[in-house]
């Protein structure tokens, strides 16, 4: 069943104050105990990814080799030090994302992208499988803007890749230069690894094809 959330964007007029202050969070990672907030090691990069909850999202990335830090939180709205409650009620324009800080000496970005298509499902708009409502919708927000071009020419190869398999659907994944991105609380930091059994919606639902060469 799909659950009855907003599923459009609100306005500057309409969106929730917010705060001044962020909203407590943890300091450090439950699994590799890494620093979740900067400065991050000399030379390291990030990367937003957004894919629907983002419980499942993050535990694809912790394991990955190469990837210093990750951690969840809300970016691409208009309410300032959002919660989660505030994100959930469509009111903030934010979505669910997963801050990936990695060394591009170990793991290249068109791997990162490669997990990022592969895990999800990045033509359902304002919603991911069962959970609906515009924080679950699907986003890359660039901290680096070399890595644009990178990223839109990785989209661009999915969805020859989704048309060549004969699929009709468009991919709706928004991409954009970072804007705030505003942790979520200690409880949802690295959920999966405090609640094993937990609800994970991220997984080989995505689409397949051969990464372009990175720029």
């Amino acid at each position: 069943m799909l659950f009855s959330k907003p599923v459009e964007l609100p306005t500057a007029d309409t969106a929730l104050p917010g705060r001044d202050l962020p909203i407590p969070t943890a300091e450090r990672h439950f699994v590799t105990d890494r620093a979740l907030k900067p400065p991050y090691p000399d030379g390291f990069e990030v990367i937003d990814f957004g894919m629907g909850c983002f419980w499942g999202a993050e535990r694809v990335f912790w394991k990955m080799d190469g990837v210093w830090v990750t951690a969840v939180g809300y970016g691409g709205g208009l309410t300032p030090n959002p919660t989660y409650e505030e994100v959930c009620s469509g009111r903030t324009g934010h979505t669910e994302l997963v801050r990936v800080v990695f060394d591009p000496s170990r793991v290249s970005l068109a791997e990162l992208l490669k997990t990022f298509w592969e895990s999800h499902d990045p033509t359902q708009g304002m919603r991911q499988g069962n959970d609906r409502g515009t924080q679950y919708r699907s986003a890359i927000y660039v901290t680096h803007p070399e890595h644009r071009a990178s990223v839109g020419a990785s989209r661009e190869a999915y969805q020859a890749a989704l048309q060549s398999s004969g699929r009709a659907a468009g991919i709706t994944t928004e991409i954009a230069d970072a804007g705030p991105f505003y942790f979520a609380e200690d409880y949802h930091q690295q959920y999966l690894a405090k609640n094993p059994g937990g609800y994970c919606g991220v997984g080989g639902t995505g689409v397949s094809c051969p990464m372009p060469a990175a720029s």
